[in-house]
């Protein structure tokens, strides 16, 4: 079965969340690629995702409000 590309995104982020700049530079990419309903999700899925790493809250700047 194929990977959706939002489960592809989040895998990728989870991978490069050792540094900010490549987290940043990596969200980017996915909001330029990922469908709307699926930044939506992207978006629930971070705020989860950086609550306990300051140093990516930083990235969520570059999130659609």
């Amino acid at each position: 079965m194929a990977i959706g590309m939002l489960e592809y995104t989040k895998t990728v982020l989870q991978k490069v969340s050792f540094d900010a700049r490549l987290f940043s530079r990596e969200l980017k990419k996915a909001i330029d690629r990922l469908l709307p309903n699926e930044l939506a999700e992207l978006k629930e899925w971070l705020m989860l995702f950086v609550t306990d790493k300051p140093e990516l809250q930083q990235s969520l700047v570059y999130l659609p409000v």
